[in-house]
């Protein structure tokens, strides 16, 4: 039998060392929350490929609709030979995304792409320069992606220097006191000081930061944000990569605020498991930059489309935006119930959006200073005993759970009983 070792050597000798990993052992199969490696251990991921897998890996819808595109065409470039699914997904996107306006849709093959070309949109659509980013944000590994992204080690080390033209204000955080009164010092300042209102193109946000420990945007904050970019004719950019396809309860997490972005980057789930992003957003704005001014050639690849179609398909016919909002319901309940024990007083805050759940892992309730060590070990013991977690936050002291929508409640709590003994034993 080949073992987790034997590839661990391969990988070694083979694949470059920049490309880090948490997991000790290699995937062979995938079903719906459930990771068998090569040597047939089970493992539930509440990982989902970072927020990938929102309606479970191998859907067997999605499976399907992959293997019927298999028996027409799998590539002929959308800009040289055009077909139906792109333009369908297109529409089925610009009908579902917020928004009281024309719309247009547009695709790529990874998030960080559909960030980038939001970037020139915006540009080229109102002639500025400056972008406006948020403290904890992240927003692609792109040169471009860096430089609107706060996490310094290891995204962003060594790799300067870095766009300019970019202005990071502070993200309101309840929790480690940041309030929206600081947000607008900041922006006064910033028109005061370094770079006019009139200069500006656009302002990216995620309404839920994930890289950056999923901090939750307040319909205060994003009202706020919003007026502001009415006021000086600035493009609101919804980063709803990680957010959107469902994870918040709400297809696109901006439909809790009950307001719209002119441009909204997804990603991650609206593929299933295939790599495709997107823009949706004003066609007035979207339609600024002339034909051939925006493209690539695997963007929108017609499996991939076939795939998100499918995803669609899934949460209209299974339900699954009340589902996650009841899971989500379910993890929250029990991670409150955690965090009430004496004997885990370093979780400092339990946090959540729909099916968008994390604990914060602090040294001290009443500090909250971070415990990225701890966080670290909790993972680590986790996954000896079969539960596969992903962290986040500026310290890595936030476990973030990004659990199947189609999940069976029997495995989730499987998985959220290996948590709160791996918190346990880290403890002790």
């Amino acid at each position: 039998m080949t073992t987790n070792q034997d590839f661990e050597t391969r990988r070694d000798n083979a694949v470059a060392r920049a490309i880090a990993y948490s997991s000790t052992f290699v995937a062979e199969r995938a079903e719906n929350a459930e990771v068998w490696d090569v040597e047939g251990n089970r493992y539930i991921d509440f990982c989902g490929g970072i927020g990938c897998q929102n309606v479970g890996h191998r859907n067997t819808r999605v499976v399907a609709a992959i293997k019927d595109q298999l028996d027409s065409l799998t590539h002929t470039c959308f800009q040289v030979t055009p077909y139906e699914s792109y333009i369908r997904l297109a529409e089925r996107l610009n009908a579902l995304c917020p928004g009281d306006f024309d719309k247009k849709s547009l695709f790529f093959s990874a998030g960080g792409e559909a960030v980038e070309n939001a970037i020139k949109i915006a540009r080229y659509a109102t002639g500025r320069p400056a972008l406006i980013t948020f403290t904890n944000g992240y927003h692609g590994r792109s040169y471009m992606g860096m430089g609107l992204s706060a996490r310094m080690v290891p995204f962003k080390q060594g790799f300067r220097p870095f766009p300019t033209e970019i202005y990071r204000m502070p993200f309101p955080d309840a929790y480690h006191g940041i309030t929206l009164d600081d947000t607008k010092r900041a922006f006064e300042t910033l028109f005061r000081s370094d770079c006019p209102p009139d200069q500006i193109a656009a302002m990216f946000y995620e309404p839920v930061q994930g890289e950056g420990g999923y901090n939750i945007a307040t319909s205060e904050f994003v009202a706020y944000i919003r007026a502001l970019c009415d006021e000086h004719g600035i493009a609101m950019v919804a980063d709803e990569i990680q957010t959107g396809m469902g994870r918040t309860g709400k297809l696109f997490a901006m439909e809790h605020y009950g307001i719209a972005a002119d441009m909204t980057c997804i990603g991650k789930s609206i593929g299933g498991g295939l790599p495709i992003s997107g823009i949706v957003g004003r066609a007035d704005m979207i339609d600024a930059v002339p034909p051939g001014g925006l493209g690539g050639t695997f963007g929108g690849n017609p499996l991939a489309c076939a795939a998100a179609l499918a995803v669609l398909d899934e949460f209209d016919s299974e339900g699954l935006l009340q589902k996650g909002l009841e899971l989500g319901g379910h993890i929250d309940t029990r991670l409150r119930k955690m965090a009430q024990r004496n004997t885990l007083s370093c979780i400092g805050d339990v946090r959540a959006l729909g099916c968008m759940n994390a604990i914060e892992i602090v040294k001290d309730r009443d500090s909250r200073e971070p415990d990225g060590d701890l966080t670290a070990k909790v993972a680590a013991t986790a996954l000896k005993k079969g539960l596969i977690l992903v962290t986040a936050g500026p310290a890595r002291n936030v476990i973030r759970l990004l659990v199947p929508l189609t999940a069976a409640y029997s495995t989730v709590d499987e998985g959220l009983d290996i948590l709160e003994t791996a918190l346990d034993e880290a403890v002790a």
